[in-house]
C-alpha cells in the first residue's frame, strides 16, 4: 500500500534559536582532515598513507536530552505518578521504563494556530476542536497539538510563542484513555514569560508548569519541539516517536514522523 511520511523532528543545530540561552545544544564539527592524524598517529602511519589524508566525519556533542525534538518521561514532570490510582503514587517512570506500545499508535492532531500567545488551554478546548474535527478520542492515541509556535522554531521568540494545555485540559485527555501527547511549542505548557506574568499577577503558585504536573496524578509522556504539524491531517495518520535509551532519563531523543496510508 502506497504511503507517505512526513518528518514531525526539528534538527539539532549549533546558533538557532530554539531554547533559553543556558540550555542551547553545541555541536563541534570534526571533519575528515581533522581527525586524519591521530588515526596516522595510533597506526604508525604518515597522514599521506590515508586516502588522500582523510579519516573519519564525527561530531562531538554538548546537549541536554531536552534539546531537539525529544519524548518526556513521567520522571521529568514530578518524582510520582499515578497518585490518583495508586495510594500514595508510585516511581515515575524514566524514559527507558515508558512501554514502546504508547509509541507507535494512531495520531490525532489538535489545531490550536489561532490560539494567542500565552493562552492555556482548557477541556472545552479540546471537545471544541474535537467535534470541529469530528472525532472521539480513543485509548492510546497520540495527540499533537499544532500552535502558533511551530512557524517561529528557530526565531528569538520561538520560547515566547503559541499556547500551552492546562493541567485540566492534560488530565481530560488522560481520563480518555490517552498517554502520549505533543507540541511543536518549546513546552506542553504555557511559555513560562507568560506564566511568570500571571503568577505575579495572582500570586497562585500552582500555574507553573501544571499541564506537565498533571503527570502526578495520571502518569503520561509527551513530546516537544515537533515540527510541520500544519502538514498534517486532523486523523488518519500514525504517530512513530520511540525515544533514544538513556539510561534512568527525564527525557529522551526521537525522530518523529506521521505516517499516512495514501
Amino acid at each position: 500500500m502506497p504511503r507517505r511520511i512526513i518528518d514531525l523532528s526539528v534538527a539539532l543545530r549549533t546558533g538557532i534559536a530554539s531554547d533559553p540561552a543556558r540550555m542551547l545544544p553545541e555541536i563541534k564539527y570534526i571533519d575528515h582532515k581533522m581527525s586524519a592524524p591521530a588515526m596516522a598517529d595510533y597506526m604508525g602511519v604518515p597522514v599521506e598513507a590515508l586516502p588522500e589524508g582523510e579519516y573519519a566525519a564525527v561530531e562531538q556533542v554538548n546537549i541536554s536530552t531536552h534539546n531537539g525534538t525529544h519524548l518526556d518521561a513521567p520522571y521529568h514532570f514530578f518524582s510520582r505518578m499515578n497518585e490518583r490510582t495508586v495510594p500514595g503514587g508510585e516511581p515515575s517512570w524514566r524514559i527507558d521504563e515508558v512501554p514502546l506500545d504508547w509509541c507507535f499508535r494512531p495520531g490525532v492532531k489538535l489545531d490550536f494556530r489561532a490560539k494567542p500567545d500565552g493562552y492555556v488551554c482548557q477541556p472545552d478546548d479540546v471537545k471544541r476542536e474535537l467535534d470541529r474535527i469530528g472525532h472521539k478520542l480513543e485509548p492510546l492515541e497520540i495527540v499533537v497539538v499544532n500552535t502558533a509556535a511551530g512557524a517561529r522554531y528557530g526565531e528569538s521568540d520561538y520560547i515566547d510563542t503559541g499556547c500551552g494545555m492546562g493541567r485540566a485540559a492534560t488530565l481530560w485527555m488522560l481520563e480518555q484513555g490517552v498517554r502520549l501527547v505533543g507540541t511543536d511549542a518549546w513546552s506542553w505548557d504555557a511559555p513560562f514569560s507568560h506564566t511568570k506574568r500571571r503568577v505575579e499577577e495572582t500570586g497562585d503558585a500552582s500555574l507553573i508548569w501544571e499541564g506537565h504536573r498533571a503527570g502526578r496524578e495520571i502518569g503520561y509522556c509527551h513530546l516537544e519541539k515537533l515540527a510541520n504539524l500544519d502538514q498534517l491531517p486532523a486523523t488518519g495518520f500514525t504517530v512513530a516517536c520511540f525515544p533514544v535509551k538513556v539510561h534512568r532519563g527525564s527525557a529522551g531523543w526521537t525522530r518523529a514522523v506521521a505516517i499516512l496510508d495514501d
